[in-house]
């Protein structure tokens, strides 16, 4: 009997078990099926083999039960709830998620049925710094999940983060690494590494507002990607000024702006340990948060077309 969960006809787990005891109660009189004229059988054998059939019964029935008790305890781990995964913990925490701005190249392109080029350009957390294999990096779980929500798109994702980018080093890149590719949607993922390492936030508006205008003119939709919420960034003095100028130049400019700081801070308040979705570096998302990032962001790019 498994406490808590239906027992009746209905339970998987006791249908098996009552074919079993069936095929018990139907197997037992053939092993003492009488002998002619009313005669045991077992009064015909010797010690021997008396003792033999004894002990190949005894083997038999305990073959059952077990057998009986494994098919019940599998039911039973199949009904027991799987705990939800870190990042499944983090989607929930952020269901309210939302860029701020519509984007209308990348909806309209979406709608009709055309190919939608999104190019993720940023530092080692948009290249998906110590993951294995780039299915585990942000920009590609985006793009399985969006195609997911969208099963008709037509999705080219280009991955142009460089590990140790910076503002300054982002916009150099903006022609070749980024416009050459002629994108519906940019994703540019910044500041994280102009003020981690001790730098400061001075004149980044300026910076930050120049390379929105430079993606814009391209006619590309922008999406503005914010710092991570882990121990390295928390250190430095200046990470709350960064994020208030992504997210000031974001309404500013008309841009969509995705929180991931506010969406690991989000998934902590719910419960998460604070070092579920850092990396054991104490900066880089770890696969969890990196799988949260780029499924929360292809619901929020959804999202923003209805």
């Amino acid at each position: 009997m498994i406490l808590g969960k239906q027992t009746g006809p209905a339970n998987p787990a006791w249908r098996r078990a009552q074919w079993v005891e069936r095929a018990i109660v139907l197997e037992l009189p053939q092993m003492f099926r009488m002998g002619e004229g009313g005669e045991p059988r077992a009064a015909r054998m010797s010690q021997r083999q008396q003792t033999l059939a004894i002990g190949l019964r005894r083997a038999w029935l305990a073959r059952c039960m077990a057998g009986v008790a494994a098919l019940c305890a599998s039911d039973a781990a199949a009904q027991i709830p799987t705990r939800p995964s870190d990042a499944e913990v983090c989607l929930a925490a952020n269901q309210s998620l939302s860029l701020g701005s519509a984007l209308p190249r990348t909806t309209a392109r979406l709608d009709a049925g055309e190919t939608v080029r999104i190019v993720a350009i940023g530092s080692s957390s948009t290249t998906g710094l110590w993951m294995a294999s780039r299915a585990a990096t942000y920009p590609e779980v985006m793009r399985r999940e969006l195609a997911r929500l969208r099963p008709s798109a037509r999705l080219e994702v280009v991955n142009s983060g460089r590990i140790g980018e910076t503002i300054n080093g982002s916009m150099a890149r903006f022609e070749r690494d980024v416009l050459a590719y002629g994108p519906d949607l940019v994703i540019w993922q910044l500041g994280t590494n102009d003020v981690a390492w001790g730098g400061r936030a001075d004149g980044a508006k300026k910076r930050v507002v120049a390379g929105v205008h430079s993606l814009k003119a391209s006619g590309a939709d922008v999406i503005l990607m914010d710092l991570q919420y882990a121990p390295l960034v928390l250190a430095s003095s200046q990470h709350s000024t960064m994020e208030t100028i992504i997210a000031e130049v974001a309404q500013q400019e008309r841009v969509g702006l995705f929180p991931r700081f506010e969406l690991m801070r989000k998934s902590i308040d719910a419960g998460l340990s604070p070092r579920a979705l850092v990396a054991w570096d104490g900066l880089h998302n770890s696969a969890a948060g990196y799988d949260c990032v780029g499924r929360a962001l292809a619901r929020a790019i959804h999202a923003a077309g209805h």
